[in-house]
C-alpha cells in the first residue's frame, strides 16, 4: 500500500507538463521505480488496483454527457429560444400586466410547441445514440501490453499508468508514454501540433531544451500514431490526465459534421432573416391602421411564432436518427448523425484497392528467380525477412509465412538470430532485417517494391552467380516483373547482401549494394461485392476513383474485373510532376491512380473537393489516414489499423461494399425529407406573411387572433412530424444533392405568393359570400381562415413532397398520411363545432364546406401546374 500511495502522490501533485518533462529527463530504472513497475510490466493484480484508481483510459468532458444534458441540448436551439422569448413576453402581457382575467392559453400553446419539438428530437436522438453505441462497442482498438512478463492484447481503454506497451507502424499511441526502446520510430502528431511532417522518437534521456512540450523526443502523446518503425514504452498518464485530454476541447472536429452544420446554418439564417424582416412590417402596418399598438404587438409576436420553423430540429434529428438506425442494421457504425446526410451528398468515392476492393485474402502464388522459374531460395529469404521483422506484419508477410510453413521452412528460424531491422516506411517502400546464423555469418535481407529495390541493388544473381547489375540485366529483371504483373500478380522483389558490419547501428544507408535474387508474387482477387457495389454507385451518380499504392499492372487487372475503366492510369511519379491545375484536368478523365504515397492520396482528395465535389474515401491502412481525414466522409472497416478507424466517420463492421450504396441512399432520403420540410415551411410562412399584410391593410379587424395563429401553428406542426418518415421518389435518389439556400429562396418566392392568392380568395369569399364584413363578424371570418389555412397547408404537403403528380404517382408514407389526415379532421371539427369557442372563433356554416373544398382543390391543381412550369424552368423541385 505504501508504494501505491507514493505512486498516487506523484500523479496528483505534479502538473501535467512538469510531469512530462521530469519523466523525459530520468533514466529508465528511475522511471520504473517512480511508477512501481519493472521490465516485466505490471502484475494482473496491480493493474486491477490501478484501473480502479484511474478508471478507463478514455477522454471525457468535465461536464458528463448525461441524459439531462442531452435533453437540454434538444431544447436549446435557435428556434426554441425564439419561442421561449415570445412565451416570456406573452406571459407578461397576457398574465402579469393584463387588465381583467389573465389569459394562459397562448403561453400554454407555446409551451406545448417547445415540449413537442424538444421531446421528439430527444427521443429520436436517444434511439440513434443507443443503436450506434451498441455497434461502436464492437469496434475494438487493442494494444500489446506486458503483464506478468507476458505480452498480451487488451482494449486500449483498460491500459493503466505503469503499463509497458509494444508499438508498431499503424498503431495509435494510446496514452502519454515514455519510450523505452525505439527502432526508426517516426510518429505523426499533427493532431496536437498541426505539423504535417512526422517526428522521430528516441529512447535515450532527453537533454535538449524545448520550446513546447511536444518537442520532447522521448515522449509520445495520446492521439498521435506510429508511422514507421517499432518501439516499447512505459505509460505515464491515461485518459483526461494526458496532454491530449487537457486540450481535447480545443481540437478541431470532424470535416463532415462541419459541412453538414454549414448547410443547416445557411438555411436557418435564411428562415430567421425572413422572420426578422417581415414581422416588424406586420407590426407597423397593423399598428398604424388599427391604432391598437398592444394588440398589433401581440399579433406580430404570434406571426413570429407561426413563422418560426420550430419543427426543423425535430425533422432533422428524426430523419438523421432514422438513417443511423437503418445503417446500424447493416452493421455500419455512424460516428455522428451529420455524416448520414453528407454520405448522400457524396458524388465521388475514392478508394484504396488492397483489402477494400479485393478479398483481403492474399495468397503467395509464385516465388521465382529472375528467369521466372520457381526458386525455394527466394522463398526462404522472403520468409526470414517477414518472420523476424517486429513491425506491422501485413497481409503480404502473413502470406509468405503461411506458404513457408507449408513448405516446412519454420525450423529454419532456429538457426538465425535477429541483430537489427530497418522498418518499412511509405517513402522507401521496403523493409530489412539483419540476421546472424550459427556460423556467425551476418546477412542483410530486404524485400520491397520492385523499382525501389532495383535502385538499391548493385548486383544480381543469375544461375547461381553474382553479377553486376547492368542495364541489360535490369531490363531482363523488369521484363520478368512486368510479365507477371500484367497477369495480375502483385510482385515484390527480394535482395540480400553478406558484407554486413559487425558493430554497427543499422539505418537506411545500409540498404545499398544489394544483390537482387528474385521475386515473390501474390494474388489478391477482387471482392465479389465490389463490382455490384461500384455499378450501383455509378447508377446513383457516384463515380469511383481508385487511389492505391500498388503497381499499375495489378491495379489495372483488378479494376478491369470490377468494371472500372482502365483507359487512363496515372502513377505517383506523374502525379508529382503535375501542377494542381493539370492534375485537376487529369482527374476529369482518369479513374485509377497507382503507386501513390499517403500525401498524394490526400492531395487528390483535396483537389476534387476544390472542384466542388463531395468526396468519400474508403481505406483501411495507415497510408490511408491522411486521405480519410481530408475526405468529407471517411470510411473504414473494423479490421483496419487503429489510426484508420479513429480517423474515419463511418466504420463497416463487415466488408460488404454493397452497404455503401445503402448508406448513399439513406443519406439522400434523409436530405430529401429535410428539404421537403424546409421548402414547405419557408414557402408557407412567406405566403402567410403576404396574406397577413394584405388583410391588415384592407380589413377593419385582425384576420386571425394571436391565440388562433398559435393553435393553427400547433396543428400544422403535428401534421408535419410524419415528414421524417416519408417515402422519397426513386428519381430523387438517383443523383446527389447539396445544400442550396438560393434554391430554397427561389422556391419560396414562387410557392409563397401562390398560397397568398388563395388566402386572398378565401378572404373574398368570407367577406362577400359568407357575409363576415363587420367587426362583429370577425370571429366567423377568423374561423374560416383558420380552417382553410390549416387544411391548405396540410394538402400542399402532398404537392411539395414529390416532383411527380401527388398521391397518384407518388404515395406518401403511412405515418405522414395518418398525421396529416388526423390534423385536418381536427381543424375541421374546431371550425364547424362549438369547440372553436375556446380560441374565440364562431361556428362556421355548413355551406362553407363547399367553398373550402373548391378552394382547396383549386389550390392543389394550381400548385401542380406551377410545379410543372417550375420543373421545366429550373429542372429541380425538392
Amino acid at each position: 500500500m505504501k508504494k501505491e500511495k507514493t505512486f498516487n502522490t506523484v500523479n496528483t501533485t505534479s502538473s501535467l507538463e512538469d510531469k512530462l518533462i521530469q519523466n523525459a529527463h530520468i533514466d529508465k530504472q528511475s522511471l520504473f521505480n517512480k511508477y512501481n513497475t519493472s521490465q516485466n510490466g505490471l502484475s494482473t493484480d496491480e493493474s486491477i488496483l490501478r484501473f480502479e484508481t484511474y478508471g478507463k483510459n478514455v477522454i471525457t468532458s468535465k461536464q458528463k454527457d448525461s441524459k439531462f444534458r442531452r435533453l437540454l441540448s434538444s431544447i436549446v436551439n435557435p428556434f426554441n429560444l425564439i419561442l421561449i422569448a415570445i412565451a416570456i413576453i406573452t406571459f407578461l402581457t397576457d398574465v402579469i400586466f393584463v387588465k381583467g382575467n389573465p389569459d394562459f392559453l397562448t403561453v400554454i400553446i407555446i409551451f406545448i410547441l417547445v415540449t413537442v419539438s424538444s421531446s421528439i428530437s430527444f427521443m429520436q436522438s436517444e434511439k440513434s445514440r443507443n443503436a450506434v453505441e451498441e455497434l461502436t462497442n464492437l469496434v475494438t482498438n487493442n494494444s500489446n501490453i506486458l503483464r506478468d512478463g507476458k505480452w498480451i492484447e487488451i482494449p486500449i481503454e483498460n491500459i493503466v499508468p505503469g503499463d509497458i506497451i509494444k508499438l508498431a507502424a499503424g498503431d495509435m499511441i494510446p496514452a502519454d508514454i515514455r519510450f523505452l526502446t525505439t527502432k526508426d520510430t517516426f510518429v505523426a502528431q499533427s493532431a496536437l501540433t498541426g505539423e504535417s511532417h512526422p517526428v522521430e522518437k528516441f529512447s535515450n534521456i532527453s537533454s535538449k531544451d524545448i520550446d513546447i512540450i511536444t518537442d520532447l523526443d522521448n515522449i509520445g502523446f495520446m492521439g498521435s500514431n506510429i508511422l514507421s518503425g517499432s518501439a516499447t514504452a512505459l505509460v505515464i498518464s491515461t485518459g483526461n490526465h494526458t496532454y491530449f485530454g487537457s486540450m481535447a476541447k480545443t481540437l478541431s472536429g470532424d470535416n463532415a459534421t462541419k459541412s453538414f452544420e454549414r448547410g443547416v446554418s445557411s438555411i436557418s439564417r435564411l428562415l430567421i432573416s425572413l422572420t426578422l424582416i417581415m414581422v416588424p412590417m406586420v407590426f407597423l402596418i397593423n399598428g398604424i391602421i388599427k391604432q391598437d399598438w398592444l394588440q398589433s404587438l401581440m399579433f406580430a409576436i404570434s406571426i413570429a411564432v407561426g413563422l418560426t420553423p420550430e419543427m426543423l430540429p425535430v425533422i432533422m434529428t428524426t430523419t438523421l436518427a432514422k438513417g443511423a438506425v437503418s445503417m446500424s442494421k447493416h452493421k455500419v457504425v455512424v460516428k455522428n448523425l451529420g455524416t448520414i446526410q453528407t454520405f448522400g451528398e457524396m458524388d465521388i468515392l475514392c478508394t484504396d484497392k488492397t483489402g477494400t476492393l479485393t478479398e483481403d485474402k492474399i495468397v503467395l502464388e509464385k516465388y521465382m528467380n529472375l528467369h521466372g522459374e520457381d526458386d525455394d531460395r527466394v522463398l526462404r529469404h522472403a520468409f526470414l525477412n517477414s518472420y523476424f521483422q517486429t513491425g506491422l506484419k501485413n497481409l503480404i508477410d502473413l502470406a509468405i509465412i503461411n506458404r513457408a510453413t507449408k513448405k516446412d521452412l519454420k525450423p529454419l528460424t532456429t538457426r538465425y538470430e535477429k541483430i537489427d531491422e530497418i522498418p518499412f516506411d511509405f517513402s522507401r517502400r521496403r523493409m530489412s532485417v539483419v540476421l546472424i546464423d550459427k556460423d556467425n555469418k551476418r546477412q542483410l535481407i530486404t524485400k520491397g517494391a520492385v523499382e525501389e529495390m532495383l535502385e538499391i541493388s548493385k548486383f544480381v544473381e543469375i544461375n547461381g552467380q553474382v553479377l553486376e547489375l547492368t542495364d541489360a540485366y535490369k531490363k531482363f529483371a523488369m521484363a520478368t516483373y512486368e510479365k507477371y504483373n500484367k497477369e495480375g500478380l502483385r510482385i515484390i522483389a527480394v535482395a540480400q547482401k553478406n558484407e554486413v558490419p559487425k558493430e554497427h547501428i543499422f539505418s537506411v544507408k545500409d540498404e545499398s549494394n544489394m544483390v537482387l535474387i528474385g521475386f515473390v508474387g501474390f494474388l489478391d482477387p477482387p471482392k465479389k461485392s465490389a463490382s455490384i457495389a461500384i455499378n450501383k454507385l455509378r447508377d446513383h451518380g457516384v463515380r469511383t476513383i481508385v487511389l492505391t499504392g500498388d503497381s499499375e499492372g495489378v491495379t489495372a487487372k483488378v479494376c478491369k474485373e470490377i468494371g472500372i475503366s482502365i483507359d487512363h492510369i496515372i502513377s505517383g511519379n506523374e502525379v508529382d510532376s503535375l501542377s494542381d491545375q493539370d492534375l485537376k484536368e487529369k482527374l476529369k478523365i482518369c479513374n485509377i491512380f497507382a503507386k501513390l504515397s499517403p500525401n498524394q492520396k490526400q492531395r487528390i482528395v483535396k483537389l476534387l473537393q476544390e472542384e466542388g465535389h463531395t468526396v468519400g474515401f474508403l481505406g483501411d491502412g495507415i497510408n490511408d489516414a491522411p486521405a480519410l481525414h481530408q475526405a468529407d466522409v471517411g470510411i473504414s472497416v473494423d479490421s483496419a489499423v487503429d489510426i484508420a478507424k479513429e480517423t474515419a466517420d463511418i466504420v463497416l463492421l463487415e466488408k460488404d461494399l454493397v452497404v455503401l450504396e445503402e448508406g448513399v441512399l439513406e443519406g439522400r432520403k434523409t436530405f430529401g425529407n429535410i428539404m421537403k420540410y424546409i421548402k414547405m415551411a419557408t414557402s408557407g410562412n412567406f405566403g402567410n406573411m403576404i396574406s397577413v399584410i394584405v388583410a391588415s391593410i384592407f380589413l377593419p379587424f385582425l384576420p386571425m387572433l394571436p391565440v388562433q395563429l398559435l393553435a393553427q401553428n400547433l396543428l400544422n406542426d403535428f401534421s408535419q412530424v410524419g415528414m421524417a418518415f416519408d417515402n422519397v421518389d426513386k428519381e430523387y435518389i438517383y443523383k446527389p444533392h447539396k445544400w442550396n439556400s438560393k434554391s430554397v429562396l427561389r422556391f419560396t418566392l414562387v410557392m409563397g405568393p401562390l398560397s397568398s392568392i388563395f388566402d386572398i380568395l378565401c378572404f373574398s369569399i368570407l367577406w362577400w359570400v359568407i357575409g363576415t364584413n363587420t367587426v362583429q363578424m370577425a370571429p366567423l371570418f377568423q374561423a374560416g381562415w383558420f380552417v382553410f389555412g390549416t387544411v391548405s397547408q396540410i394538402l400542399v404537403i402532398y404537392v411539395i413532397r414529390t416532383q411527380k403528380l401527388s398521391i397518384i404517382e407518388s404515395r406518401p408514407s403511412k405515418i405522414l398520411f395518418i398525421s396529416t389526415l388526423f390534423v385536418a379532421l381536427i381543424a375541421i371539427v374546431i371550425g364547424f363545432t362549438d369547440i372553436g369557442v375556446a380560441i374565440d372563433i364562431d361556428r362556421l356554416p355548413i355551406s362553407f364546406i363547399l367553398w373550402l373544398s373548391i378552394l382547396s382543390l383549386a389550390y392543389m391543381i394550381s400548385a401542380e401546374l406551377v410545379k410543372k412550369i417550375y420543373l421545366r424552368r429550373y429542372n429541380e423541385w425538392i
